[in-house]
């Protein structure tokens, strides 16, 4: 399975120029249909910590049994399958595969031990009509405990894995975007699992450079389970965006981050954590 992932990212690196080429050709000789469009009509979200992305954090982890410094990597990146363009240039809708990595260390160790990886295959269907977007997304995650951890630690391992469908729907207006949705885990395991959640969150894009630094963009990302009797989970990102802001072009993003809730990272996903922290997340 985790050759099978990793094979799906690699192919979701940067499209070349050809698929450019090509996206600019359909516009030109007015075809509504687009193989292997770049971006997205769905702008990925900020804040979301199982977003997606190429990313390197920093974090001050605070656990109920103890305090570390961690650090947080991920890969991963949207890749466009097909795309049928509305007579507006803002509106269609686009098949997808996604794929990615997230993963845990432990700083403090002297290995740097591997805590967590989940690793999570999808493929989305997104919609656009102007300011209103949606995603509707099925996907595969499992997770893993590092080698190391669980010779040191010896914690009791679940085996984490479902696929699960998720619903979005987003509105833009001026520099703001909202988002509202949910998801259902229609096979899990452990089988005894809560299958349903809660999805919703607001994002700012700023347009203007701040003190000729970057262009100030934030997000704030809110989850709620079954599982966990429907406590809030929630994410905070805010910091500066360098290069294009659009899906499908390059930029790269320094960000403050703190979450509070149960743990996003899988094998952890009933233990209660908060983490702030500093990220560096590239976008193609």
């Amino acid at each position: 399975m985790k050759a099978c992932i990793l094979i799906i990212v690699l192919l979701s690196l940067p499209i070349s120029a050809s698929a450019v080429e090509q996206n600019a050709a359909a516009g030109s000789n007015g075809s509504n249909d687009i193989f292997l469009p770049t971006g997205d009509l769905f702008r990925p979200l900020i804040a979301d910590p199982k977003q997606p992305r190429f990313f390197v954090s920093l974090r001050k982890y605070n656990f109920k049994a103890q305090n570390i410094n961690g650090a947080a990597v991920g890969y991963g990146e949207n890749f466009g399958i097909y795309k049928h363009q509305g007579k507006e240039n803002e509106s269609g809708y686009q098949l997808n595969i996604v794929g990615g990595l997230f993963a845990q260390f432990n700083l403090d160790a002297p290995s740097r031990d591997l805590l967590n990886a989940d690793y999570t295959i999808g493929f989305p269907l997104t919609y656009r009509n102007g300011p209103l977007s949606a995603r509707l997304n099925v996907y595969h995650q499992s997770s893993h405990l590092g080698d190391e951890y669980l010779l040191e630690a010896k914690p009791e391992r679940i085996n984490l894995s479902y696929e699960a469908v998720d619903l979005l729907g987003s509105y833009e207006w001026e520099k703001w975007r909202s988002y509202l949705g949910g998801e259902y885990l229609f096979r899990r395991e452990p089988g005894d699992l809560k299958p349903a959640g809660v999805h919703g969150g607001i994002e700012y894009y700023g347009t203007k450079h701040v003190l000729k630094i970057g262009r100030l963009v934030g997000g704030l990302d809110l989850k709620s389970y079954e599982e966990h009797h429907w406590s809030l989970d929630a994410a905070l990102n805010i910091g500066f965006e360098f290069g294009q802001p659009n899906p499908g072009q390059r930029r790269l993003r320094i960000m403050l981050e703190g979450y509070k809730g149960y743990s996003p990272h899988g094998q952890f996903y009933n233990d209660r954590i908060s983490y702030y922290g500093v990220g560096l997340y590239l976008g193609f």
